[in-house]
Parts: structure tokens; C-alpha cells; sequence
């Protein structure tokens, strides 16, 4: 394996972990604004907020780590992705400060259950994947232009791109599906049957646009990105093996079975479509251009890069477990038996 394969995998090896935390994060807050909105709130909002409480500072650390890595790994990704996402990112960070002000807001100035700060936390919560998922709509090409002063993104064809919008549906459908699903795991693991039941109809019915938009994606795909869409023809069946899991998945949610293992087949899921759709995406990472080895660093920094990143990793996973078992798992905590442990 090479050094920027090396590299690539590592960053998206982050990517994955933060896409998988924040959705859950992310459709928390949406679930919980909803529940509060439809009066609900009874039902989800005490044990999404257990959820939320011990995690929602951390989600970022993920995204933190790939942006750090990518350019480290890929130093020219500064130059043809720092003019061209000005606004889309500049849009994230600011929904990023207002949902966690947000959020200490609603937490901590004793105003528990105020509709305003929930329904902002929420709201900010699904734009911010969306704005974010705009990223993977340009680097399929078409939309960057490059001038004597540098890269320009053409706003118009963006904007008017089903591309990109499948793209951005696709964001905000697999963030409500991915944290439905783990909610009502986590729901009936606390014993809360109420809470459970409706988080299962919820991960039922976002399945539905889930797959439609996926599919829409490849369709769109078809008659935008011709070089892209052959590429997902040659890795057809790990796309079939991400639907056989998505069909398993819906069959525990359905039958009421093992939902700890519906949450690990979900994962898996979108595992291996998201690995699938970042080798279809070989080799580059802006179309047509740049690839992954015009724009690699040296390869003292690139082992230096990748050392550091496992270590990373090594030190992240654990905590992250720590988290789970003693605040996220802890019998008392998830229970509601002691309200103190946080």
C-alpha cells in the first residue's frame, strides 16, 4: 500500500467515525425538537438528553482531526478547496457555534425544555451535515472553474444541480435514519418501552428516503459523472452487500429483535458504502483537478502524518469507549436512577 493510499484511508477512517457520531448528535437534537414541538417531549426528550449530555462537546473532534489531515496529507487541497468553500464551511462553523451556544443555553440557564433554544439546536443541527455535504457534490467536478487569481465555484450550477441536491437530501435522511436507529437501542437498553417504540416507527419511516435518495444519487450520477458512475458499476456488489445490510437492518427494527445488533449491522451498512464510494472516487480528490498523488506531502511527513494519526486514533477510540461506559451505558445513568452522575 502506498503512502497516499495509506493516507486517504486513514482520513477516511475519521470521516466515517464523525459521520457516524455526529448523525447521532445531530438527529438528538432534531428528535428532540420535534418532540417538544408535536408535545412528545414526555416521551423522547429525557432519554435523548442523556444521550447528549456527555457527548455532544466531543463530536467535532473527528471532523477536527480530517481537516487537520487532509491537509497535512494533501497540502494543494488548501489551495483549490480554501477559495471554493468559503461560504459552504463558513456556514457550518456558524451553525456549529449556534447550536452549542444553543444548547449551554437551553442546559444550563435553567430554561430545560424551552421550545427556541431546542428548535435552533435542532434545526442547526441538520443544516450543518447538509452544508457540510456539499463538499462531495464538488468534488465530483463541474462546478470549479479556475481563473488567473485561482479556483471559482459556480454557484448557479450548483445550485441548480439535482447532484448535489440528492447529495444534500441523502446527508439529512441518513443523519435522522442512523441516529433513529441508535435511539431506539439505546431507548429500550434504559428499559424506556414508550421511547423505544417511537424511535423504531421514526428509523422505519426515514429507511424509506434513505434509500430512495441513494439511489437517486447513482441515477444522477448516471447522467452528470460519467467517469464516476462507471467506477460504482465495478464495485456493484459492495453496494449490494450495503443494501443486504440495510435489509437486515429494517428486519430486526420490524420483528423487534436485538437492536444492539440492528445498531452494529447499521454501521456496518454504511460502512461499506462509504468505503465503496471513496474507492469510486480513486484517484481524485477534486475532479479533474486533483488526484491524490499530484498533491501529496513528502514522505517524512507522511509517515510522520500517519504515526501520529493512529496514535490519534488509539487514544480516541478508548476514550470514546470510557465515555459510553461510564456515563452513555452506566445502569444508573441510562435508567434515570441517578440524575447526579453527569
Amino acid at each position: 500500500m502506498s503512502l497516499e493510499i495509506l493516507g486517504i484511508f486513514v482520513l477516511w477512517i475519521f470521516l466515517f467515525g464523525y459521520v457516524i457520531v455526529a448523525s447521532i448528535d445531530f438527529g438528538a437534537g432534531f428528535f428532540n425538537a420535534y418532540s417538544l414541538l408535536t408535545g412528545k417531549n414526555n416521551i423522547l426528550s429525557k432519554i435523548i438528553k442523556r444521550y447528549l449530555s456527555p457527548v455532544w462537546e466531543i463530536t467535532n473532534v473527528f471532523l477536527v482531526f480530517f481537516f487537520v489531515g487532509i491537509v497535512g496529507f494533501f497540502p494543494q487541497t488548501a489551495y483549490y478547496y480554501g477559495t471554493i468553500l468559503l461560504v459552504p464551511v463558513s456556514i457550518a462553523l456558524i451553525l456549529l457555534a449556534i447550536r452549542g451556544s444553543y444548547y449551554a443555553f437551553e442546559s444550563y440557564s435553567g430554561l430545560r425544555g424551552h421550545k427556541g433554544y431546542a428548535t435552533a439546536y435542532g434545526i442547526a443541527g441538520l443544516l450543518i451535515p447538509a452544508s457540510l455535504s456539499v463538499v462531495l457534490a464538488i468534488s465530483e467536478g463541474g462546478f470549479v472553474t479556475m481563473h488567473e487569481n485561482g479556483p471559482r465555484l459556480d454557484y448557479s450550477a450548483l445550485f441548480t444541480s439535482p447532484l448535489a441536491w440528492s447529495i444534500v437530501v441523502l446527508s439529512l435522511t441518513a443523519v435522522l435514519y442512523i441516529s433513529a436507529v441508535f435511539l431506539n437501542w439505546y431507548a429500550n437498553k434504559a428499559g424506556d418501552i414508550k421511547a423505544s417504540d417511537l424511535m423504531r416507527k421514526y428509523a422505519l419511516i426515514w429507511a424509506i428516503p434513505l434509500i430512495v435518495s441513494a439511489m437517486g444519487i447513482i441515477l444522477e450520477m448516471r447522467n452528470t459523472n460519467s467517469w464516476h458512475y462507471q467506477n460504482i458499476l465495478d464495485l456493484t456488489w459492495l453496494f449490494i452487500v450495503s443494501g443486504i445490510l440495510f435489509i437486515i437492518t429494517i428486519w430486526l427494527i420490524w420483528r423487534k429483535k436485538s437492536y444492539g445488533l440492528s445498531v452494529v449491522v447499521m454501521i456496518l451498512q454504511f460502512a461499506t458504502a462509504f468505503f465503496a464510494y471513496g474507492i469510486s472516487h480513486y484517484p481524485y480528490l477534486l475532479y479533474p483537478y486533483l488526484t491524490i498523488h499530484d498533491s501529496f506531502t513528502n514522505d517524512s511527513m507522511a509517515i510522520a502524518l500517519v504515526l501520529a494519526f493512529i496514535a490519534g486514533l488509539f487514544l480516541l477510540i478508548p476514550s470514546m469507549y470510557l465515555v459510553f461506559k461510564l456515563f452513555i451505558f452506566h445502569k444508573g445513568y441510562i435508567t434515570g436512577e441517578d440524575e447526579t452522575h453527569v
